[in-house]
C-alpha cells in the first residue's frame, strides 16, 4: 500500500510533456496560452453543449481565430475526422482548441495525428482524454484505438466553472470513466509505483466527492476536486495503459453505440471482480483508496447511489448482441492480468446485462 516500504521493484516511467493550467476562471487564459505556444490561427472544435463557451473564446481571440467547428459526434467516426482535417486545411489553421469531453478531444487528436497542428484542450467533462496519448476512431462499426505521443495536447486548461452545467446523470457517468482510469492504471501493462500513487490519490478524490457533486452540482469546490481527480486519472492512464475494461467499453461504444462513460459505469465493477484473483496486491491498493473491503461491490453501490447506469440492458443493448460483443472483444485480446477468452467475456457481459 501507499505508506509501505521494503524494496521497490524495478520500473520504467515515461513522463509525458505538457502544461497544465488549473483553476476557476482559467478559460480567460487560453489566448495567452496560445500565444505562448506560438499558435497564430487556431480552429476551435467544440461539443454542442460547449458551443456558447467556444463563441465566447472566439470573441476574445480577435482576428486571429480560424472559426468554430461544432456538431461533434460520439466515438469519433472516420467521416468526422476526414471532414475536420479538410476544415483545418481550408482555414489554414496552425492549432486546435478542443473544448468539451472525450469525443471532441479525441477528434482533435485524430486530426493532429496526420497534420502539423498544435493542440490545446479545455475539458468540460471528466474523461481524462486530455492527458493521454490515446485516441479512438470508429470505422465500419469498429473502434480502433491508437497510442501516439504526437497527439498529446501541448497545454490543458482546466476551468471547473465549465463543468457546473453538466447534468447530474452525465456527471456521474463521466466520473465513473475517470474512476475506471484509476482502477485500470493500477494493473495496466505500464503500471508502476508512481502510477499507483497517482491512482490512489485520484480514486480518493473521485469516489469521495462524487456524491457531493451529484447532490449539489453548483458547488464549485466539489466540482474542482472532481476535476482534479479526473486529471490525475488521465495522467495515470497515459502511462499505465489499458486492459480488458477499456477494450470492452470500446467495443460496446464503437460497435453498438453505447455511450463510453455509461459503459464504463456499468462494466467497471464486473471487470474488477473478474480480474481480482490475478491482482491481489492491486485490490488492496484500490480497497484502501476507496475505503472498502470489497471495492467491486462498493463501486457498484456508488454507481447506484449517484444515479449512474448499472446494467447493459438499461443502456439498450440487446441480449442477442452479447455473443457478437464477446467475439469482438477477444478478436483483439487486450493486455490483461487474467487471461480472457470468449466464454469468460460472454459470461462477464451477461452478468453486466442482467444486473440492475
Amino acid at each position: 500500500m501507499g505508506g509501505e516500504v521494503g524494496g521497490v521493484e524495478p520500473f520504467t516511467y515515461d513522463a509525458f510533456p505538457g502544461r497544465v493550467v488549473f483553476g476557476a476562471g482559467t478559460l480567460a487564459r487560453v489566448p495567452a496560452e496560445l500565444e505562448q505556444l506560438g499558435v497564430r490561427r487556431p480552429l476551435l472544435i467544440a461539443t454542442g453543449s460547449a458551443a456558447a463557451r467556444a463563441e465566447e473564446l472566439r470573441a476574445s481571440l480577435g482576428d486571429g481565430e480560424a472559426g468554430v467547428l461544432t456538431g461533434v459526434r460520439a466515438h469519433v467516426p472516420i467521416d468526422d475526422v476526414l471532414a475536420a482535417r479538410a476544415t483545418v486545411r481550408g482555414v489554414d489553421a496552425d492549432g486546435i482548441v478542443a473544448i468539451g469531453g472525450g469525443s471532441v478531444i479525441g477528434l482533435a487528436k485524430a486530426v493532429a495525428a496526420e497534420m502539423p497542428v498544435t493542440l490545446l484542450a479545455v475539458p468540460t467533462t471528466y474523461s481524462g482524454s486530455e492527458m493521454t496519448p490515446l485516441y479512438g476512431v470508429t470505422d465500419a462499426g469498429t473502434k480502433h484505438t491508437v497510442r501516439d505521443p504526437r497527439v498529446l495536447p501541448r497545454a490543458v486548461v482546466y476551468d471547473p466553472e465549465l463543468t457546473l452545467t453538466l447534468p447530474a446523470s452525465a456527471t456521474a457517468a463521466s466520473a465513473f470513466n475517470a474512476i475506471a482510469h484509476c482502477v485500470e492504471a493500477f494493473y495496466g501493462p505500464g503500471a508502476n509505483p508512481l502510477t499507483s500513487l497517482i491512482c490512489e490519490t485520484g480514486l480518493g478524490f473521485l469516489t469521495g466527492v462524487l456524491p457531493d457533486v451529484v447532490a449539489d452540482p453548483e458547488d464549485l469546490d466539489s466540482r474542482s476536486d472532481l476535476l482534479y481527480g479526473a486529471h490525475l486519472a488521465g495522467t495515470a492512464l497515459a502511462v499505465g495503459g489499458t486492459a480488458l475494461h477499456h477494450r470492452v467499453c470500446h467495443v460496446l461504444g464503437g460497435s453498438f453505440g453505447l455511450g463510453h462513460a455509461d459503459a464504463n459505469a456499468v462494466m467497471l465493477p464486473h471487470v474488477l471482480r473478474f480480474n481480482a484473483p490475478a491482482i491481489p496486491d492491486e485490490i488492496e491498493w484500490i480497497a484502501d483508496a476507496i475505503g472498502a473491503d470489497d471495492p467491486a461491490a462498493r463501486l457498484a453501490d456508488l454507481a447506484a447511489e449517484v444515479g449512474a447506469p448499472t446494467s447493459l440492458s438499461a443502456l439498450g443493448l440487446a441480449e442477442a448482441d452479447l455473443d457478437e460483443a464477446a467475439r469482438r472483444v477477444v478478436a483483439e485480446p487486450p493486455a490483461n492480468p487474467r487471461p480472457v477468452d470468449f466464454a469468460a467475456v460472454r459470461a462477464l457481459l451477461a452478468d453486466a446485462w442482467r444486473r440492475p
